[in-house]
């Protein structure tokens, strides 16, 4: 099945994907790539956090 959606490719270490499946097969992701997004996903909402508890601290 095509899809319209961005393409890219990274390279990992083994232990890299090692976690990558372990985190796959503990919430029963279907593939990598889905694994893989979730994780991202996830990387990016705690920085978002991450920015916004900074921006909320008074300057010292």
């Amino acid at each position: 099945m095509a899809t319209e959606r961005p393409r890219f490719t990274i390279t990992v270490s083994e232990e890299m994907l090692k976690q990558i499946d372990d985190y796959r097969f503990t919430n029963r992701i279907g593939n990598r790539t889905q694994a893989v997004n979730a994780l991202i996903r996830l990387g990016l909402e705690a920085l978002e956090k991450e920015k916004a508890a900074s921006a909320e601290e008074p300057d010292s």
